[in-house]
């Protein structure tokens, strides 16, 4: 049985992300803060396995990542999704309390979980792995009044050159997946707010949709690597933006 760890489970992409691989048949790990959630989920399924971390706290995820390991035998794909989007505004404007919180969860967080993935599937026999980060359309292009986001997500397309490159001797392959505008609360948020200041709000998708071209990705045989995958709204405004 195929086994994976999901971050940001406990709701949005990661939840239905989560809940397909349950379906299929696969071991997840559901890691979040939301321990009632965690459990919630996990008592419809036999084959979660719940893991209640912090993402930017590396003793709690160290700690959670091993509870995994008590479960099964070994680990074969991270989806490393877990994130946040600040309020936004221009430079100036961000407090610098959104600005660090930002960094801290959509990319120290990601780091330890690829760092704790990492050394568990370079030890583990047969040795490799797969490690999804979830990047953004903002990786690429940004919204407009989002530099804190967009910094991180442009920084975790480095974070996957790099593992790529470095987990290439060691069977580890990394794939990154940039989903635009899938139907999550976070993206209804947008919505709303694009529709307040009587903005006409970018086109959206089904959050499935995310879901089945994650399940691609981590179904891959060995040999084979999504490297970077782009999967949006078909009418959203990302060619041409800016």
């Amino acid at each position: 049985m195929k086994t994976i760890i999901v971050t940001g489970a406990s709701s949005g992409i990661g939840r239905s992300t989560a809940e397909l691989f349950l379906a299929e048949g696969w071991t997840v790990g559901l890691l979040a803060r939301s321990a009632e959630t965690l459990k919630e989920m996990a008592a419809q399924h036999q084959n979660a396995i719940p893991m209640v971390a912090d993402v930017t706290d590396p003793i709690a995820v160290a700690r959670a990542f091993r509870s995994f390991l008590n479960e099964v035998d070994r680990l074969d794909v991270l989806f490393n999704n877990a994130g946040i989007f600040a309020p936004g505004g221009t430079i100036d404007e961000i407090a610098l309390e959104s600005w660090f919180q930002t960094v801290n969860v959509n990319l120290n967080g990601m780091f330890l979980c690829a760092r704790e993935a990492f050394r568990i599937m370079r030890n583990q026999t047969p040795q490799g792995g797969r490690i999804i980060n979830n990047g953004s359309i903002a990786a690429y292009v940004p919204r407009p009044n989002s530099v804190h986001y967009t910094a991180t997500k442009h920084a975790i397309t480095g974070l996957t050159r790099s593992l790529s490159l470095d987990g290439r001797e060691l069977g580890i392959a990394c794939g990154q997946i940039d989903i635009g505008n899938a139907r999550t609360p976070m993206v209804q948020e947008l919505v709303k707010a694009a529709e307040a200041e009587g903005r006409t709000p970018d086109a959206t998708m089904p959050v499935e949709d995310a879901a089945r071209s994650v399940l691609h990705m981590a179904s891959l045989p060995p040999e084979s690597n999504v490297q970077f995958m782009t999967v949006m709204a078909t009418t959203m405004a990302y060619i041409g933006r800016g």
